[in-house]
């Protein structure tokens, strides 16, 4: 595997510096859109978590 990487960075007939770049920012957008999916995620659990506490009782919290 570690030799298919370093014959893929060495190949000069390969992608120029502006394609790496076009596959950085494809790489990027998709960090960023997991990110905001899994802030949403993370925010609905502590607001359900903060509902639970605040009614001090476990009936109807858990969830599954």
């Amino acid at each position: 595997m570690t030799n298919f990487i370093r014959k893929f960075v060495n190949d000069e007939s390969g992608a120029s510096a502006a394609e790496y770049a076009l596959i950085l920012v494809v790489i990027g957008l998709a960090i960023v859109a997991a990110a905001v999916t899994l802030s949403g995620a993370i925010g609905s659990a502590l607001t359900d978590a903060a509902s639970c506490i605040n009614t001090g009782t476990s009936a109807g919290c858990a969830r599954g």
